[in-house]
């Protein structure tokens, strides 16, 4: 990890590393479009014989193999699970169902507080998505726990159709599957698999959303369908990304969880900001021991780790939040007062990041590339639509009426104050 200060000699370096990382995408997706758009185009003319054949190509699917999992194939694999993990994921599942049925917006009704619109009533009603996509990687890892995070939340919104795919899916996908009871999932991956949730073929219906992290291809498919406004998608995944900001947790717990994050992918991004420089150097000795033995975190932080040793706690706080990072980890719960932008927040010596990956609960499905200044992680929210009620009695609509037809004719639009003035003629003197 490359040790820079934001003072001194380095203030120019550190300035220009920082303003590049603020202009970071979630991915250079360019590089794979003209692929991706080739497999999309032909998944949506020829459907089902173009998908069985870019899933033989890519997925390692059997020939004559159907791409549709089997209820009975994911019992099976449940029943083949060492128990300790059975009960590992058991445990996830009810934290991760816990925290999104907190999450859940709820419907309300209500009237606003002006004595003049006594009558009138507005509310809001919580729908769920008519079918959802949810997409679990099965390339460098199984990800078991990616199932968990977006199946979950979808769930308890209520989303009457779930379709799971995954590519060439693990013992422990498919024991996942069951414990959820999903019973719609396809062997899938790839820019196909986005193709097929979007468009539909003749053995997978669309979708009207999709959602879940993927490759470069799969990311490019995502961004290209909901470009078309053939589906909607959560966000655009990149690469992990880890800030921690601290001046007083240990050496031993920062470097494991740079490494733990690195060894995501060798684009990760992995940085240190601290005022204390002592621990800044100690850090920096402790990561490089803990990368030697894995190769992938060792190739990302010796490519994008940096330890950023700031002036004071101000410019760390301001650094962070320019930062946006995806995962941070920060020493107390006081911090929270200052953290502006981060997908999740991790609090103190006893809070590794890997916890939120598996069963803390929050989803682990966050926003890179910065775009944690805008929006939050993957949520029972992004499985639902609000929808606004509006109800006038009589009253309420000659007390208010009126001052839309104000409203309306400033606006040029007669038409609109004519269905109000309509209305207030109709009314009984």
């Amino acid at each position: 990890m490359q040790l820079l200060k934001t003072q001194g000699r380095d203030a120019k370096k550190t300035a220009a590393l920082l303003a590049q990382l603020e202009r970071r995408s979630s991915t250079s997706l360019d590089s794979v479009l003209t692929t991706v758009k080739k497999i999309l185009a032909k998944v949506r003319k020829d459907g089902d014989k173009a998908l069985l054949a870019y899933a033989q190509k890519f997925d390692r699917l059997a020939a004559g193999a159907s791409i549709r999992v089997s209820p009975e194939e994911t019992a099976a694999a449940w029943q083949q699970l060492d128990p300790v993990l059975q009960q590992a994921l058991e445990i996830a599942a009810a934290n991760i169902r816990a925290f999104a049925v907190e999450q859940l917006p709820a419907s309300f009704e209500t009237t606003p507080p002006f004595p003049e619109a006594d009558g009138l009533t507005t509310g809001q009603l919580v729908r769920p998505l008519a079918s959802v996509g949810c997409y679990v990687p099965g390339g460098r890892h199984p990800l078991p726990s990616t199932m968990l995070m977006t199946v979950i939340p979808a769930q308890v919104a209520g989303v009457p159709r779930i379709a799971v795919t995954s590519p060439n899916p693990a013992l422990e996908t498919l024991a996942t599957a069951h414990l959820l009871g999903v019973t719609e999932f396809y062997r899938l991956g790839g820019a196909h698999a986005v193709a097929a949730l979007a468009y539909g073929t003749e053995s997978l219906p669309r979708v009207a959303k999709i959602v879940g992290p993927g490759n470069l291809f799969v990311t490019a498919a995502k961004r290209s369908v909901s470009n078309e406004q053939a589906a909607a998608i959560d966000m655009l995944a990149g690469p992990t990304e880890i800030v921690i900001t601290s001046d007083h947790l240990t050496p031993a717990g920062i470097a494991s969880d740079l490494v733990a994050q690195a060894e995501h992918d060798p684009e990760a991004l992995a940085i240190f900001i601290t005022t204390n420089a002592d621990l800044a150097k100690a850090v920096q000795k402790e990561a490089r021991h803990r990368a030697k033995s894995n190769p992938i975190a060792h190739q990302a932080l010796a490519a994008h780790g940096y330890i950023l040793l700031a002036a004071s706690p101000e410019e760390a706080q301001a650094i962070t939040n320019r930062l946006a990072p995806e995962h941070l980890t920060v020493d107390a719960p006081e911090d929270l007062a200052w953290v502006q932008n981060a997908g999740s927040v991790f609090i103190g010596e006893h809070s590794p990041q890997p916890m939120g990956d598996y069963n803390s609960g929050p989803n682990h499905t966050l926003p890179t590339g910065g775009l944690a200044t805008t929006r939050g992680g993957l949520s029972v929210n992004d499985f639902v639509k609000l929808i606004t009620v509006q109800q006038y009695s009589p009253a309420a609509l000659a007390a208010l009426g009126p001052h839309a037809i104000r409203l309306a004719q400033a606006e040029g639009l007669t038409g609109h104050a004519e269905a109000i003035q309509t209305r207030l003629r109709s009314i009984p003197k």
